[in-house]
């Protein structure tokens, strides 16, 4: 975790160049006062976003901790869209346009998936289980191909070829 740490003086500093070249680059294109207007509505919008993001992630945590069901998806959806938010707010073209993407539901989808990956790496199975719910583990024979019309992860009986048993860890619901 540490190691990691040792790079975000230099991100910071690329982040800050990288928003004023887009900067430049933009007031040179539109003007400078529409690109400083522009700007300030991205900010604008990022806190009324914030507010309502915050919002529905406090009621989707506790709609789901009133039905007993891992809390999880709620936390991390919730996440995304309170980092798109803020990076909506954080004056800046880049941030900006990195938080309205994840405002966006495919890319929302997409990192909260990400999001749920990385925590289920980082934290022992019990925790993530509590958090995301049992995993549903679909299981094919080894060395069979995948019959047509179905999807790698379609249904199977678990069954052990020369010892070996592939499959895939999927999603509930899924």
């Amino acid at each position: 975790m540490r190691r990691g740490l040792r790079f975000v003086p230099v991100a910071a500093l690329l982040a800050v160049a990288a928003e004023l070249a887009v900067f430049v680059g933009v007031g040179r294109l539109v003007g400078f006062g529409s690109a400083v207007l522009l700007v300030f509505a991205a900010s604008l919008l990022g806190l009324v976003l914030l507010r309502r993001e915050g919002m529905r992630a406090w009621r989707g945590f506790r709609a789901a901790a009133q039905a007993g069901q891992p809390p999880g998806p709620q936390v991390t959806d919730g996440l995304v869209g309170l980092l798109g938010a803020l990076l909506l707010a954080v004056p800046g073209l880049v941030t900006g346009v990195v938080g309205a993407l994840l405002l966006v539901p495919p890319v929302r989808r997409l990192t909260r998936a990400g999001v749920r990956r990385a925590t289920e790496r980082r934290v022992s199975s019990m925790v993530a289980g509590d958090l995301f719910g049992p995993r549903v583990v679909r299981v094919r024979r080894a060395g069979q191909p995948t019959p047509p019309g179905q999807s790698p992860a379609g249904p199977a009986e678990p069954s052990v070829v020369d010892g070996a048993i592939e499959g895939e860890i999927v999603e509930p619901g899924r």
